[in-house]
């Protein structure tokens, strides 16, 4: 793409996340309904499969920016998507039915523990990062291979307590809504239920090669950008790539915000930022060298900026803010200016 115009490299890059978020919404549906018929989510492989439909973007993104080896972009948008992406529960509580904060209504620890995945292999990248590039095992970072194993392990521990729970909790005024998709909503009916499971499928084949073909155009067309106007990899895939490739999340966390579904919309974000953390590993074999000794400062900064922001609500569902302040709760501001704040002095921190 060197020899393209900038306009119509911003062309593309708008097609990308256009199709991206159309995309986007219809995989979301046609995992839902498949889910629902086949029971994935019983099952740890079903689990694994979910965890990867729900990161497709994320998946496209790191496979192209690493065969491209442009690790800078690859470590920012995985480890700076975990900020923004958080920052998509801000959306989320705005949209929220009830008069009270999302965090108000989650009305589970579940998604506590999600949290606490995501903080744990999120630290792992951080350590990894002040790996040297010479600290490999097999042609990978040990630190990589360590998130992967995190990430199992703790999806079995979730999976677990989902299930079979040692506690029980009482948060008077929740409203959590369905624990997961497999439960038909009791009022609104899935825009999927008439359709044949083999066009169900048909419709999730097309929206994972759209998702993938656009998460390729966004990362090519966005490096060359970042390349033109002299934007940092990180910083661009942190901040423009990250909010591109969430735009998915939005939709379908607007969806289930408005269907009463508020633990599956936090849940949804945690689920998905533990898992794409787990693509540095893929980053490492498609490279050959280990993305996080590549990562730097910078993202080390994203890291840090992730897990406080991730806190904050994990914090939140616990302490349960009652009231809401612009139509979202203190949580939700807190992120906001946290993100705002992380981001600027992201630019302050050479690259």
């Amino acid at each position: 793409m060197n020899a393209l115009s900038n306009p119509l490299l911003v062309l593309i890059f708008a097609a990308g996340a256009a199709a991206t978020w159309i995309a986007g919404v219809f995989l979301s549906r046609a995992t839902d309904a498949l889910d629902e018929r086949w029971k994935l989510g019983e099952a740890f492989g079903g689990m694994i499969l979910l965890a990867i439909s729900g990161s497709l973007p994320e998946l496209a993104i790191t496979v192209s920016a690493a065969l491209a080896h442009r690790l800078d972009i690859a470590a920012g948008n995985l480890l700076g998507g975990i900020a923004i992406q958080t920052a998509v529960l801000v959306i989320c509580d705005y949209f929220v039915t009830e008069k009270k904060p999302l965090s108000y209504l989650v009305g589970s620890l579940i998604p506590v523990l999600e949290a606490s995945l995501v903080v744990g292999v999120t630290a792992l990248a951080m350590l990894g990062a002040l790996l040297p590039p010479t600290t490999v095992v097999f042609g990978v970072s040990p630190a990589s291979i360590a998130i992967v194993i995190v990430w199992l392990f703790g999806m079995l521990v979730i999976n677990r307590v989902r299930t079979a729970p040692k506690w029980e909790i009482v948060m008077p005024g929740s409203r959590p809504g369905r624990p997961h998709r497999r439960v038909p909503h009791p009022v609104v009916v899935h825009p999927y239920a008439k359709l044949v499971t083999g066009r169900i499928v048909a419709i999730f084949v097309a929206g994972s090669a759209v998702t993938l073909g656009a998460g390729v155009a966004l990362m090519q067309s966005g490096a060359q950008l970042a390349n033109n106007y002299g934007i940092g990899g990180v910083i661009f895939g942190a901040t423009v790539l990250s909010i591109a490739s969430a735009l998915p999340e939005i939709a379908t966390g607007i969806t289930a915000a408005r269907l009463g579904d508020n633990q599956l919309v936090m849940g949804d974000i945690f689920g998905g930022n533990a898992f794409q953390v787990c693509l540095f590993l893929l980053a490492d074999v498609l490279a050959g060298k280990a993305t996080l000794a590549a990562a730097g400062a910078q993202n080390s900064w994203l890291a840090g900026l992730g897990i406080l922001v991730t806190m904050v609500y994990a914090t939140s569902v616990i302490v349960r803010p009652e009231k809401n302040h612009w139509r979202v709760g203190i949580d939700s501001i807190i992120v906001l200016v946290l993100i705002v704040i992380g981001m600027v002095g992201l630019g302050r921190i050479p690259g």
